[in-house]
């Protein structure tokens, strides 16, 4: 819905009906991945593109229908091999559409969804696309904080917050299953969640074996994974694909200029893997001046002790170090570079949920919790 926010606003705010259609699932090499979007205003006007072509003439049609019913519908279409070669594909594929009719009664969060994507702050809209004719269509928006709307009963609500939450956090769009009132093992439900967010950023500082693994397990968790490192023979994408990209700079300098250029906000995750004080100390100074999600640094215990001194003696308050996770990570037992990333990986997430880190069967009570 991105690409095509500003027609939709504008229609919107004019009350005119659209007819939306969502690519909400794919298989093969479809053109266009989930949350790609395509419009009919009421004066028959497409804007966007669901298919890069390939079946925009059939949708462009669903679309009016739905217009004149005002029902929303699920619709699959093949692309051809040639099709999708056309559009710059080698095979073909499949994708799913969701279409509905969005004015303001269908709609009336809209204006506030809008208003957020606009200022690049995060929302996610969750339809169900599949399910029960009394569910069938139904929207629930949410934000970090707050929701509205609802699927049709409290348990889908809370158990749909809960995970659509977790796909904003990492600024994903996916689809969720469940069974028809919400039951996480059930079947029969299906919600598209369209997410509106940029990837929070995971900034992993040291260009060491460590990090290449951090910077995978960060990637496969949604984040815009940045590497950086002063040296740059060792700073170099060959060793970290799974980066998204690699610096060389000065690891405080570079944070700086990051929050200095609104960059960083307060679901950033920076690791300190340096091993270095002339590296991490300066760097530890300016990440725990700012309010990140979380920040850890890696070192032996007396690499810790070390560490807090040079901090104090920097003028670093109690308060701020309170907040440093050193050394990094959670008790695995871990001694392999990937174990010490999932260790790793495992406290950003129990800092994010507030989750404590015990084991599941020691505990009681409910697994998940959620917020309205």
């Amino acid at each position: 819905m991105r690409e095509v926010l500003p027609e939709l606003l504008a229609w919107w705010r004019d009350d005119v009906p659209v007819g939306m259609a969502t690519v909400v699932r794919t298989w093969r090499s479809s053109p266009r991945q989930p949350g790609a979007t395509m419009l009919v205003g009421g004066d028959d006007t497409a804007v966007g593109s669901v298919s890069g072509g390939c079946v925009e003439g059939a949708v462009y049609e669903l679309c009016k229908d739905v217009l004149a019913s005002g029902e929303p519908v699920r619709e699959r279409y093949g692309v051809s091999d040639d099709d999708a070669f056309a559009v710059g594909l080698t095979c073909g594929g499949i994708i799913e559409l969701f279409v509905e009719k969005v004015d303001r009664t269908t709609f009336p969060e809209f204006g506030q969804v809008a208003a957020a994507i606009e200022a690049g702050d995060p929302v996610a809209v969750v339809t169900v696309i599949e399910g029960p004719a009394d569910k069938f269509g139904k929207r629930l928006v949410i934000w970090p904080e707050s929701r509205s709307g609802s699927l049709g009963s409290s348990r889908l609500d809370d158990a749909a917050t809960d995970d659509a939450r977790g796909l904003l956090a990492a600024g994903r769009t996916d689809t969720l299953h469940y069974g028809t009132d919400g039951e996480r093992r059930g079947s029969g439900l299906t919600l598209f969640v369209a997410s509106y967010a940029p990837a929070a950023r995971m900034i992993v500082f040291g260009a060491i074996d460590f990090a290449a693994a951090v910077a995978r397990i960060g990637q496969f968790l949604g984040y815009h994974v940045t590497v950086c490192d002063a040296r740059p023979v060792f700073a170099t994408s060959k060793r970290f694909p799974g980066a998204d990209e690699v610096v060389v700079n000065w690891p405080h300098r570079y944070l700086k200029q990051e929050i200095d250029a609104g960059r960083v906000d307060g679901r950033t995750v920076v690791c300190v893997l340096t091993h270095d004080p002339k590296f991490d100390v300066p760097v530890l100074e300016v990440a725990l001046e700012h309010p990140l999600a979380y920040v850890g640094a890696m070192g032996s215990r007396r690499t810790h002790e070390d560490r807090l001194a040079r901090l104090r003696e920097a003028g670093v308050t109690e308060k701020a170090l309170e907040r440093l996770a050193s050394p990094i990570g959670l008790d695995l037992g871990a001694r392999t570079p990937e174990e010490t990333a999932v260790s790793i990986a495992a406290e950003i997430i129990a800092g994010r949920w507030g989750g404590g880190g015990a084991r599941l069967t020691d505990l009681e009570g409910r697994i998940h919790h959620h917020a309205s």
